[in-house]
């Protein structure tokens, strides 16, 4: 870190550090202070910022934490941490805190500012209920309430409504700073994937890709035709997780249904290849779950699937269940696609069969149909989409952040990471509620070719990382990472553990500009 740098984070207080700080230092100055989400510094706040600092002599500003940020729906664009530095870059700032009460009310009694600084626009009319209180608590020490001048009014949410800039590797150094890990701490427990022992259990489904050519559409009915040009087949669903994990160095056994078909001989045989350890269990009364689609011209234009979804009997779940029980593994991982193997019966059962000092992970990744993620209850780490989540809380208006918290509670498990697509995901553990206890992570895609097996990859590289590292930020950045590099290619196949390393030494660069 250099000299500049620790200036800058020197900056950055705790609200008691700064009351015993300023009894010091105060004597006959005059302190300001100033209030805010800061959630995008613009130049309204670095005018309000010069008025607040011509008024006085030690300038502090205090942002609001992050799980009290109640303008938008998803919280703050920039995560607490990120706004202080941003502040505290400032010249004309001496110090900044993260006010962790709902209003500043308290904080405000506690530094006792000769002024607090409000915006111009809070001056108007019909003063705000919450200013008022800000203004009786100033008055009842002596202080006195200040409104910056402001001929033009910025606002950081309407400027994100018209591009919001990209910000993924100050969020991400952000996150790295604050554990005290950084890009080695990543890249060496990718090193040490080699070993793990894992099993999958989960739905297996044939992925089928048709390259087609529009012809046009046809004269008699709305309807488009197109010419098939090539087709390409991969093993997906809990198939392809289990070859991520085998790709990545793992010792991999894995437990799936299949129905007596041709289907099935391609599965068997292409896991063979991969010299995956299978418990291939094979359901006569069902087909091999096949999803073919068509694509023409970069667009899916059609998605066909092939199967049935039906409950296996007794005889098959308790075949399941022994082989769960019979296996020495580190980790479980219950890969659901809720096309017959789990159900909240089998749930149960199945988890009730794992030792109680293995790892037990779940992962859903429904698309076309319910699944509910509550029923793995108590896991170690869970990986639910947002879909899947507004359906198991019953929940279709929150903002993701209160989502994940109320689904994580709900959930009982030690870690939550809630699978938001383009947008990246979200962690949560420990209480879930107090800023440490969430975080953000943008996508690292730099453009998405094809989303398809992108959770399949985020499970497998997070699952593997977390048996290395018991640290939910590493497990949640590889995740990613893997995630990444599979939206970045088209077709659903394993990720190697060469395309992690170099991706993550492609985001270091980036995001040290080195």
């Amino acid at each position: 870190m250099n000299n500049y740098t620790a200036s800058i984070i020197n900056k950055i207080k705790k609200i008691e550090e700064l009351k015993s700080l300023l009894q010091e230092k105060r004597l006959d100055k005059k302190v300001v202070m100033c209030h805010g989400t800061f959630d995008i510094v613009h130049p309204g706040h670095i005018r309000h910022l010069l008025y607040a600092k011509e008024k006085g002599d030690i300038l502090i500003t205090s942002v609001t934490a992050d799980k009290y940020v109640a303008k938008k729906k998803d919280g703050p664009f920039i995560p607490e941490e990120l706004r202080a530095r941003n502040l505290a870059a400032l010249e004309m700032v001496d110090y900044v805190f993260i006010d962790y009460n709902q209003k500043p009310l308290q904080t405000i009694s506690m530094i006792e500012p000769d002024y607090f600084v409000k915006g111009f626009e809070y001056s108007m009319d019909n003063i705000h209920p919450s200013t008022k209180e800000e203004i009786a608590v100033v008055e009842k020490y002596g202080g006195k309430v200040l409104f910056s001048p402001g001929d033009v009014v910025y606002s950081s949410t309407r400027l994100q409504t018209i591009k919001k800039p990209k910000l993924t590797y100050e969020k991400l150094l952000a996150l790295l700073d604050s554990e005290n890990l950084d890009f080695d701490s990543l890249l060496n427990t990718v090193l040490s994937f080699s070993g793990i022992k894992v099993h999958v259990v989960g739905d297996t489904i044939v992925d089928q890709y048709n390259y087609c050519s529009v012809l046009g559409p046809t004269t008699k009915t709305p309807t488009f035709s197109i010419r098939r040009e090539s087709s390409d087949i991969f093993v997906g669903g809990a198939g392809i997780v289990a070859k991520h994990l085998k790709s990545f160095g793992a010792e991999v056994t894995f437990t799936t249904l299949l129905g007596d078909d041709d289907l099935r001989t391609f599965v068997e045989a292409d896991l063979k290849d991969w010299q995956i350890e299978c418990n291939l269990i094979i359901d006569d009364s069902r087909p091999t779950t096949l999803k073919e689609r068509f694509w023409a011209d970069g667009y899916k234009m059609l998605q066909v699937d092939t199967v049935d979804n039906h409950v296996p009997n007794d005889t098959i779940q308790m075949d399941i269940a022994r082989k769960i029980q019979n296996d020495n593994s580190d980790v479980v991982v219950f890969s659901d696609f809720r096309h017959g193997m789990f159900n909240h019966q089998s749930v149960d059962l199945f988890a009730s069969s794992i030792d109680g000092k293995t790892l037990k992970i779940a992962d859903s990744q429904v698309s076309n149909r319910w699944g509910n993620i509550l029923d793995f209850q108590h896991f170690d780490l869970i990986f639910p989409n947002e879909k899947e989540a507004r359906f198991s809380m019953g929940d279709q208006d929150s903002g993701v952040r209160q989502l994940g918290t109320d689904l994580f509670r709900n959930s009982n498990a030690k870690y939550l990471i809630l699978k938001l697509g383009e947008k990246g995901l979200m962690v949560f553990k420990d209480s879930a509620l107090d800023p440490k206890d969430f975080f953000p992570l943008d996508s690292f895609a730099e453009a998405i070719v094809d989303g398809v097996g992108a959770g399949d990859a985020l499970l497998a590289g997070a699952t593997l990382a977390y048996v290395r590292s018991s640290d939910i930020l590493v497990s949640a950045i590889i995740g990613n990472v893997a995630a990444a590099v599979t939206c970045e290619r088209s077709g659903n196949v394993p990720v190697s553990i060469e395309q992690i390393l170099e991706k993550i030494g492609k985001i270091k660069k980036e995001a040290l500009l080195e």
